[in-house]
């Protein structure tokens, strides 16, 4: 049997190609386009599942059983011809007679009638003669147009004018096809993959779906590197805290003790990063502020640090901004190793500082975690060696690895515009080495490197994974937390910053960067967009937030996980704003305000932030945005207050309360409140309001107008009416 595709032997059998391969699918027979060819084992499994094991051979014996109904069809035209009483008899006395060749009389109008069956049939057999030869030229032209199935893209979406132009048809002839189908469509009616798909089948064509690229990832993109060229790198370090626990301090000792050049004096603290030394090994310490070095790298798809080091006082204990530090740290999923400083103070009590941070699940290792704690004191340096010790430990443990022996990349930590020097960048280099000459690009900026100084203001020619340097020669100051690339040449550096423009354009025009509220959380989730909601809580009181963190993570469902990032107590600030823009999460306070930079920040980086007094109308909202019934808000708003003058009766109208417009105004659509001796006697809407005899929609301060109010008419004179509307409070 010749060997068929999918789509031939679906056509043979008469079933749709995406049936067939649906079937082989869940047989696990790996054929998967309708080009495909088909084995035959795998045709007997189709025909046995659909039960037509017979058709095949029927079709295979279509063309000989229709010769045959062709030569029945001449044969019962000649029996139509002849007479009535010429039967089956007195046609095998006419064969007989011809064979004989007799001249009887009683048979010579059966011989005119066969003469001319015999014409007939001649006839109607050269006319099979010619239709058996011309099938034969028209066969390929079908095989040919079997055999042409196209494979087209289309979009996630798309309309059907569009369909039909990929498919080379007008559009009017698909809007009729699916309109037969019991489909009413217009040409720019928007239909989906699936279905489109579908109709594409019905036109021989195969639709894949398209795949939107992300220019900026794919130029970023990297290849996975062999393990080979993998060296050993220095570790990144940033330390937080709280204030006053010693940060600063901790980090001058470091400095002034464990330098690589002896002269601490020489060391340039604007670059934001520096190098020390321990046992042979470099240590990079980020002399940038602690939260800003996760969340504004994090926002920015970048990760900077290696390891967080959390300074806790031992004589303080956990404060507020402890927990912050641990919830930002966390978020950025760093290791974390705890420093309990100022240790020579007589009111330390390092036990304390375990006991408070087991609270926020960061266990010490002697209390059965894995969380390392190092005592120090900064003013007499006991337990630094230690410290960089531990840390290089957890950097083995990490095993932080990179290939100096490529192009380098990094990530820009600050950047300004010097008088001098033009715009410098202070970059960390992270992958691969960084020369002076070779062509960078970083965001929408792009150069080549002029000059490069280390963390001493030395020049350097080359640097290393793990280096940070000044350099100078971009031809713009890009953002903090860009990722700077070094390029093959000039023109590859200047189409990376054109594309990086382009591509941000492009997104704020389309804002894809939605950012999560309360409002539009349901609709998110329906769409698959939400799985984990994120929320930040901070109150007036400890106690206020436990009680919110355990009621909010109880409102989990199937859907999506509610998950407390960061909870603390005091005013909303610029670093929990910071932490829900990066961490797309809500913030929700308790007695507490934002301040006014945070509230700037809010509106700037779009983060939902809700202030409530009572706890169950946090927990409700919560709980009826994610069913996606949260109702919008209205606040009344009396927009005018007037006095009733004098009464007119009018029959079919009812009572006219003559009013004065004492204060403000009143509108034919606002609602009224009618008072008689400070008690509300009517409520409602306004039936009309004329100014004499014309309907206005407005009568103003100091003006008269006649009312007349929806199925009331007990109005008296010197009644107070007020005038107001329903608005709705921004959420």
């Amino acid at each position: 049997m010749a060997k068929l595709r999918v789509h031939e032997f679906a056509k043979q059998i008469d079933v749709s190609s995406k049936e067939i391969l649906r079937i082989l699918k869940e047989h696990n027979i790996d054929i998967k386009a309708a080009m495909s060819i088909i084995p035959e084992e795998a045709m007997d499994i189709v025909k046995k599942e659909l039960n037509i094991s017979d058709k095949t051979e029927n079709v295979e014996h279509t063309k000989e059983e229709t010769k045959k109904n062709n030569n029945g069809n001449a044969k019962n035209k000649d029996e139509k011809n002849n007479n009535a009483g010429s039967s089956k008899n007195n046609r095998d006395n006419n064969v007989k007679n011809n064979k004989n060749n007799s001249n009887n009389n009683n048979n010579s109008n059966n011989n005119k009638n066969n003469r001319n069956g015999n014409n007939k049939n001649s006839n109607m057999k050269n006319k099979n003669i010619n239709k058996q030869q011309e099938a034969p030229k028209q066969q390929p032209k079908e095989q040919e147009e079997e055999e042409t199935i196209k494979v087209i893209t289309l979009p996630e979406t798309l309309t059907i004018k569009e369909l039909a132009d990929k498919l080379k048809i007008q559009a009017s002839a698909l809007v009729k096809k699916m309109f037969l189908a019991g489909k009413i469509v217009t040409i720019n009616q928007e239909i989906d993959f699936d279905t489109a798909s579908e109709i594409a089948l019905e036109y021989n064509c195969i639709a894949e779906e398209e795949v939107k690229v992300n220019a900026i990832e794919e130029l970023l993109k990297e290849d996975e590197e062999n393990e080979e060229d993998l060296v050993p790198r220095p570790p990144v370090v940033c330390v937080m805290g709280h204030v006053d626990h010693g940060k600063t301090s901790l980090l001058d000792a470091i400095r002034s003790t464990n330098v690589i050049s002896q002269e601490a004096g020489g060391i340039t603290q604007h670059i934001g990063a520096y190098v020390v030394e321990c046992n042979g090994q470099k240590i990079t310490f980020l002399d940038t502020p602690g939260h800003e070095a996760f969340t504004a790298m994090r926002m920015r798809g970048a990760m900077s640090t290696d390891i967080a080091i959390l300074v806790v006082a031992a004589d303080d204990g956990v404060m507020p901004q402890t927990v912050e530090a641990i919830s930002h740290a966390k978020a950025a999923g760093v290791e974390i190793i705890v420093a309990v400083n100022k240790m020579d103070k007589p009111s330390a009590n390092i036990e304390r500082v375990k006991q408070e941070l087991v609270e926020h699940e960061l266990v010490a290792e002697d209390w059965g975690g894995d969380t390392i704690f190092v005592p120090v004191s900064a003013r007499t340096r006991e337990g630094i060696d230690t410290l960089l010790e531990m840390i290089l430990l957890t950097a083995e443990m990490k095993e932080l690895k990179a290939n100096p022996n490529r192009k380098a990349r990094g990530l820009v930590i600050e950047a300004k515009l010097d008088k001098g020097k033009g715009p410098v960048a202070n970059i960390l280099v992270q992958k691969g080495t960084l020369h002076v000459g070779d062509t960078v690009a970083a965001g929408s900026c792009h150069g080549k490197i002029r000059a490069m100084m280390d963390d001493k203001g030395r020049r350097l020619k080359e640097a290393g994974p793990s280096t940070p340097v000044e350099v100078l020669g971009l031809n713009d100051v890009p953002n903090a937390g860009e990722i700077i690339i070094a390029t093959e040449n000039e023109k590859e550096a200047r189409n990376f910053a054109e594309t990086f423009i382009r591509e941000s354009r492009e997104r704020l025009l389309d804002d894809t960067k939605s950012k999560l509220s309360l409002d539009d959380l349901f609709s998110q989730i329906q769409a698959g967009n939400v799985k984990e909601l994120g929320i930040i809580v901070k109150a007036d009181v400890q106690g206020s937030v436990e009680a919110v963190k355990q009621s909010l993570v109880k409102l989990s469902n199937d859907e999506v996980v509610v998950k407390i990032i960061h909870g603390g107590v005091g005013a909303i600030n610029e670093s929990d704003v910071s932490l829900a823009s990066a961490s797309n999460a809500i913030i929700i306070g308790f007695n507490v305000r934002p301040d006014n930079m945070a509230k700037q920040m809010a509106e700037r980086e779009k983060v939902d932030v809700r202030l409530y007094r009572v706890i169950y109308n946090a927990i409700e909202d919560v709980e009826a945005a994610m069913k996606g019934m949260l109702d919008p808000e209205y606040e009344e708003k009396v927009i005018g207050q007037l006095e009733v003058r004098q009464i007119y009766k009018a029959s079919g109208v009812g009572t006219i309360a003559g009013s004065y417009v004492v204060k403000g105004k009143i509108t034919k659509a606002s609602t009224v409140r009618i008072l008689r001796d400070s008690v509300v006697i009517y409520e409602g809407p306004l039936a009309s309001l004329k100014r004499f005899k014309d309907d206005v929609k407005e009568v103003t301060e100091g003006y008269e107008c006649g009312l007349v109010f929806e199925k009331f008419n007990d109005v008296k004179e010197m009644d107070i009416i007020e005038a107001y509307i329903m608005e709705e409070i921004p959420r």
